[in-house]
């Protein structure tokens, strides 16, 4: 893990407008579809698990990209992020990074939708390499919690930012059934169905997301969907987690002990309760640190999906 030498309003000078048109850009685009909040949520995610913040999973050159990996697969936001390039190349050319343009606008897409507005370091370069096989090792939604801790460590990350970054993000948004498949009619030997499901939520799954059916898209927390809230970790707590990733938390005593942590009221413990939504946007911060490339390293892009 690198932070080299990011640091908040690094564009001050160079492009004193372009957080606000990135910002800009952002809340037109959740106005006009509001899914584009979990989505430039997750685009920030992918792009930092595969070579650090670098836009690296931005680059658009053909089957070998490494968008077009399969633990990339239904990514979206790609024109959000372009949209946002070709403004701030209007007025600053050759100035902001497109990797810099994915962090804030993850940002901004949270903070629009009630996550408390956090300061982002920037000062990114966008890396020059781009290729599916780097993508080998992205967290999967049927990994075991053992190999999740695993991959988030071998990036810094620890299990608090696990339960903060992979299930808390799931608040929102929606999800395949694609990624549903394996848990609801193929889980293990002895079992069709992922036994963590509660029995009252897995005719309800079932019924969604029927066998084969891969392209529907059902909501990550059924509760409160559009609500960034603690609600996640209650319905991971008692068998409504959707995706097999959220329900492992409850396999491992130290991300259980974060889960409950959020959902803990407090009351009979007498201490302070920690806020989810705080803790998730120093997680944030911290991943956004990943692996960047600053100073001479790299290049910025004049349109994001190409090389210069």
């Amino acid at each position: 893990m690198s932070q080299g030498q990011l640091r908040v309003g690094f564009y001050s000078q160079t492009c004193s407008e372009a957080e606000s048109i990135v910002r800009s850009v952002v809340r037109d685009a959740i106005e006009t579809n509001p899914r584009n909040a979990p989505i430039l949520l997750r685009l920030h995610f992918h792009d930092c698990f595969v070579q650090g913040c670098d836009a690296s999973v931005l680059i658009d050159h053909g089957s070998n990209s490494e968008r077009n990996a399969p633990g990339h697969i239904g990514l979206e936001g790609f024109e959000v992020i372009e949209n946002a390039k070709a403004r701030l190349e209007s007025v600053c050319k050759g100035a902001v990074s497109c990797a810099d343009i994915v962090a804030l606008a993850a940002r901004d897409a949270v903070s629009l939708i009630g996550v408390p507005f956090y300061e982002v370091p920037t000062g990114r370069r966008d890396g020059r390499v781009s290729n599916i096989s780097f993508a080998a090792n992205m967290p999967e939604v049927d990994d075991s919690i053992q190999l999740l801790k695993s991959k988030f460590m071998h990036k810094g990350l620890s299990h608090k930012d696990l339960v903060l970054l992979s299930s808390g993000a799931h608040t929102i948004g929606t999800t395949a059934c694609f990624f549903l498949q394996k848990r609801l009619y193929d889980f293990s030997t002895s079992s069709s169905s992922d036994p963590a499901i509660n029995p009252q939520f897995l005719p309800k799954l079932k019924a969604l997301c029927p066998p084969g059916n891969v392209n529907d898209k059902i909501p990550l927390d059924a509760v409160t969907e559009s609500t960034f809230d603690e609600q996640i970790f209650r319905n991971i707590r008692d068998g409504f987690a959707v995706l097999s990733s959220d329900a492992r938390l409850n396999d491992d005593i130290n991300t259980k002990q974060v889960l409950e942590s959020y959902i803990n009221n407090g009351s009979s413990t007498g201490r302070p309760v920690p806020s989810f939504k705080l803790d998730f946007t120093k997680a944030m911060v911290k991943m956004g640190n990943i692996g960047v490339k600053t100073g001479l390293q790299g290049e910025i892009r004049r349109v994001c999906g190409s090389f210069n």
